[in-house]
């Protein structure tokens, strides 16, 4: 009986000395590091006030860029945001008013910066800088903004996933006018203008003093004459 008693308290001293309060015989856990190219990121929500060109947004599954917007408040009622959308999967446009502060899916949408090298077919090829990598473009997916592209223009491209959505261009460019006729000599009416066609073949109105071989500064936007650009036509 004595025998059996050492016998259990020799085998309970030889437990406790087997186990350490570190438990550092126990395998280590590394803590997970993810990419951010790698994570699954949930858009953020987007409020109707906050709403600009090119916010990204999803409507019934489809993602819409705002191409215009305006914010209204009328002497009586509540305020709105009448905008225009364009589905830059399909391309086309609708028109929708929001309630102000109305909260609209935000697209899960990444930009890419780009460089426009060539046309390949009815494709627009841009290349990372960084990583010489590739990416063609469907003139179906650029659009009207196809008018506005000259090589070495850099650009964002849109993706949502893999596919491509859009593409944005600067919203100012400098162009060569590559024909426009002479203003006619003495004729100084205020605001008057004239058609011009720049290197990249958009057709603008320009101020009646504006020559053949200047370069100007134009709004992509609205398709608009900003001025003469001063430091590239000292350069030329």
């Amino acid at each position: 009986m004595m025998l059996r008693a050492a016998l259990a308290a020799a085998l309970l001293a030889s437990a406790t000395a087997f186990t350490p309060s570190s438990l550092s015989f126990l395998p280590k856990l590394r803590t997970s590091h993810c990419s951010a190219a790698g994570a699954l990121r949930m858009a953020s929500p987007v409020s109707s006030n906050d709403f600009r060109g090119g916010t990204a947004i999803k409507i019934d599954g489809n993602v819409y860029k705002v191409v215009e917007f305006l914010h209204v408040k009328p002497g009586k009622g509540s305020a709105f945001v009448r905008t225009k959308l364009r589905n830059l999967t399909t391309g086309g446009s609708i028109e929708k008013t929001f309630r102000a502060g109305e909260m609209v899916d935000g697209a899960d949408v990444f930009k890419y910066d780009m460089q426009f090298n060539y046309i390949d077919g009815d494709d627009y090829v841009f290349m990372d800088m960084e990583t010489f990598d590739t990416e063609a473009v469907p003139k179906s997916v650029i659009g009207d903004q196809a008018i506005w592209l000259k090589e070495g223009i850099d650009v964002k491209i849109l993706k949502e996933g893999s596919s491509i959505l859009d593409i944005e261009i600067p919203s100012t460019m400098s162009y060569e006018v590559t024909q426009t006729d002479p203003g006619e000599k003495g004729n100084t009416a205020q605001g008057a203008s004239k058609p011009a066609i720049l290197e990249c073949g958009a057709e603008v109105m320009v101020p009646l003093f504006i020559k053949t071989g200047e370069i100007i500064r134009v709004d992509t936007v609205d398709k608009k004459y900003l001025g003469r650009d001063v430091e590239a036509n000292k350069k030329k």
